[in-house]
């Protein structure tokens, strides 16, 4: 009677909705209603190594162990044989639990009977089923065939809990995906290399070329030039256009997070991690991800990036696991990578895998032809966007924005142009056109660089007459400042580096020279 009853509560919870640690405990409860046992595990096999996910009557260290077949030879019995196997109780071979049974933590007893099942889907081998007990003779009346039924019930309560597991992480990573996908979508939207100037033709036939590959891709350019497009570009020309490629910006995480972030967490890795979480390098998988900022992760997790490249394998955070991926990598920075490897702050073996082929993407002032569409492309943008009719750039306007040297680049006149929109739109109400005039763009320009206007010129900014040597050097002090907060969008970390200075020493000279204020940040 209790063997019908225990192969009814198995095959009750093949259907059951349960969680896998549920699904497996309720296994080996249910058999302890037919057989006599001491201890049962139930241990998976991966990579020729079993491990444990549920048991009964062991000490709770049993299941933080591994137990690779080639150490343990009654287990490499059981995982050989093609039905179950019962090893006679005067038996030599070391049983793996010997030592583990909860009923003698003194350790003084050792296990006598023992009966194992492979658990088998098809021909292909997915664990195992140990029972173990201090009597010898405690096995010796159960029928093999019913033994096999449990090891065939088994098997298919694994190969259920496979198909869930799997189900629910596909629709974990489809819906962290389309999280993903709908944020980038709203925020590219329509965005292009815009521009012929040679600089730009040069730059697209790369992008052509090396799309094609596979290579990975380190873009080089100062801050604003439009680095992420470029990655854009790469992957829209790649095999994998058709997979999503996922952006992660360096610079914006924090350095506890950034090996989650990339790799993804198991439930309980640290505190605040209530469940399992995909990384960035899982949800690209087939696809492509897009590191920006790379030179400024730390050497630890530079470490773990290098392991990912060179072996095409994550681990996340508190697991033991190693799952394959393959992820098309595209990197950026603004830095001089080269010489913070001469520093020690990059690491020399990561510089070079991640250089194969890199992209220098050049300055707006390298490319002033294209400054006219951008301009244009820029204030259509800042017309939708406010709800206006016309916008007009008069040539004068077009004449000032020329002669600007753009230190920071094509996103500084982005943000030029709108501001200069926003402005016109004020004294144009109700008109059908509205005309952005150099009046509307000499606040951003002349005030924040009036040296740069001169950038062109082969001589430098004329300095008035009778003007002493410290004074000359004040106004040089104060363009070199000026021109690389304007680089680095206004980041005092950022320009402090550029400059070669202490971020303090950065601080403390801006607030004498004027630049910034006594109570600024």
């Amino acid at each position: 009677m209790k063997l019908l009853e225990t192969l009814s509560i198995i095959a009750n919870d093949l259907t059951a909705v349960l969680g896998a640690d549920d699904r497996y405990q309720r296994l080996l409860e249910a058999l302890r209603l037919a057989i006599p046992y001491d201890s049962a595990a139930l241990l998976r096999i991966e990579h020729d190594v079993l491990l444990p996910l549920a048991a009964k009557g062991l000490l709770p260290k049993a299941m933080t162990m591994d137990f690779p077949r080639s150490a343990h030879p009654r287990l490499e019995a059981i995982c050989a044989s093609k039905g179950p196997t019962q090893f006679a109780g005067d038996c030599t071979l070391p049983d793996p639990f010997d030592g583990l049974l909860d009923i003698d933590p003194g350790l003084s007893r050792h296990i006598h009977a023992c009966l194992g099942c492979p658990l088998l889907v098809g021909d292909r081998l997915v664990g195992v089923l140990v029972f173990d007990a201090v009597d010898a003779m405690a096995f010796n009346h159960l029928p093999k065939q019913y033994i096999q039924v449990i090891a065939s019930l088994a098997s298919a309560l694994m190969q259920t809990v496979e198909l869930f597991a799997a189900l629910e992480a596909k629709a974990q990573r489809q819906g962290m995906l389309a999280c993903d996908l709908m944020q980038d979508i709203q925020q590219h939207r329509g965005r292009e290399i815009l521009g012929n100037s040679p600089a730009i033709r040069r730059l697209r036939q790369e992008i052509e070329l090396v799309g094609k590959s596979d290579f990975t891709i380190l873009i080089l350019g100062e801050t604003g030039v439009g680095k992420e497009l470029v990655a854009r570009s790469v992957h829209n020309h790649s095999r994998r256009r058709d997979q999503p490629m996922l952006y992660l910006n360096c610079a914006a995480l924090p350095a506890s997070l950034a090996e989650s972030e990339l790799f993804g967490h198991v439930k309980g890795a640290f505190t605040g991690a209530v469940a399992d979480r995909a990384g960035k390098f899982e949800l690209a998988d087939g696809g492509t991800l897009f590191l920006d900022e790379i030179g400024e992760l730390s050497l630890d997790i530079q470490a773990k990036l290098l392991r990912t490249i060179q072996e095409g394998e994550i681990q996340r955070v508190g697991s033991e696991r190693m799952q394959r991926v393959d992820v098309r990598l595209i990197t950026a920075t603004n830095r001089h990578l080269d010489q913070e490897v001469a520093v020690g702050g990059f690491r020399a073996d990561l510089y070079h895998r991640l250089n194969v082929y890199p992209l220098h993407v050049p300055p707006l002032r390298e490319r002033i032809e294209d400054i006219p569409q951008l301009a244009d492309h820029f204030a259509e943008k800042a017309r939708i966007n406010l709800g206006l009719h016309r916008i007009r750039i008069v040539d004068a306007a077009r004449d000032l924005l020329l002669r600007y040297d753009w230190p920071g680049n094509v996103r500084e006149l982005d943000n030029v142009i709108s501001r200069s929109v926003l402005k016109a739109s004020a004294t144009h109400v109700g008109q059908a056109e509205i005309m952005v005039t150099p009046a509307f763009l000499s606040g951003d320009l002349h005030n924040d660089n009036r040296a740069a206007f001169h950038a062109l010129d082969s001589s430098p900014p004329p300095i008035p007459g009778a003007v002493s040597f410290r004074a000359q050097v004040k106004i040089f002090e104060t363009r070199l400042i000026r021109e690389a907060l304007a680089r680095n969008n206004g980041n005092w970390a950022a320009a402090a580096r550029e400059l070669d200075m202490n971020r303090s020493n950065l601080h403390n000279l801006a607030t004498r020279l004027g630049v910034r204020q006594k109570s600024g940040s």
